[in-house]
């Protein structure tokens, strides 16, 4: 499966040009890569990274929560916004963390984690977002034999994950999803970027 070839946008409007703008040199990114724990574990620890939210988006579902997500009805995916800070990271740089981070070449699925809550997919607000979406795909798919299956979805409304999910990794170091899943992810993160690693952050709200 490629990434969706008909995401279409208008011109970018008068709104997003001003938000551009006047963020400066800050950014947000949408992605999703299997169980949140996981990217939300992989970000707070690198460098440039300024805020990072597990939640829900890309279905149709009012006010989906934790367990009707995991049902798999909602249509929704367990993702992260990432913030951060332009002038230290790059965005080709947070989303080739991103291809590293989880196996995007495995349809609706995350090791035994199956269902389309678990897509890896990318969530663009515009044709900015999208093309910087398609380069990342194309130029991390030398990394992986088989193809990659991400989607490249358009951002739709945001729905924070309950409390307890946000920085689950560090909060709930016990739990053996930690251990047998999050950590061997992490490890091969600190391979390709340990330049990068910093001590977990919190972060400041994303707005």
């Amino acid at each position: 499966m490629n990434p969706r070839p008909d995401v279409l946008y208008p011109d970018v409007s008068d709104d997003v040009r001003e938000n551009r703008a006047g963020r400066g040199s800050h950014r947000v990114l949408t992605v999703a890569g299997g169980c949140f724990w996981c990217l939300d574990a992989v970000y707070r620890r690198i460098r440039g990274i300024t805020a990072v939210e597990s939640g829900y988006t890309g279905g149709a579902w009012p006010d989906p929560d934790y367990e009707t997500v995991c049902s798999g009805r909602t249509g929704h995916a367990e993702a992260v916004r990432v913030g951060f800070d332009e002038s230290v990271i790059s965005a080709d740089l947070v989303l080739d963390i991103f291809f590293t981070g989880h196996d995007p070449t495995t349809l609706n699925r995350q090791g035994h984690d199956v269902g389309t809550q678990y897509r890896s997919a990318l969530f663009a607000a515009d044709a900015e977002d999208e093309a910087l979406f398609r380069a990342a795909i194309e130029r991390n798919q030398d990394n992986w034999d088989a193809p990659i299956v991400t989607t490249i979805e358009p951002a739709s409304r945001w729905y924070p994950a309950e409390w307890y999910h946000q920085d689950f990794y560090t909060n709930r170091p016990e739990v053996g999803y930690c251990h047998v899943i999050i950590t061997p992810k992490l490890a091969k993160v600190r391979q390709r970027y340990s330049a990068w690693l910093v001590e977990p952050q919190a972060g400041t709200p994303l707005t």
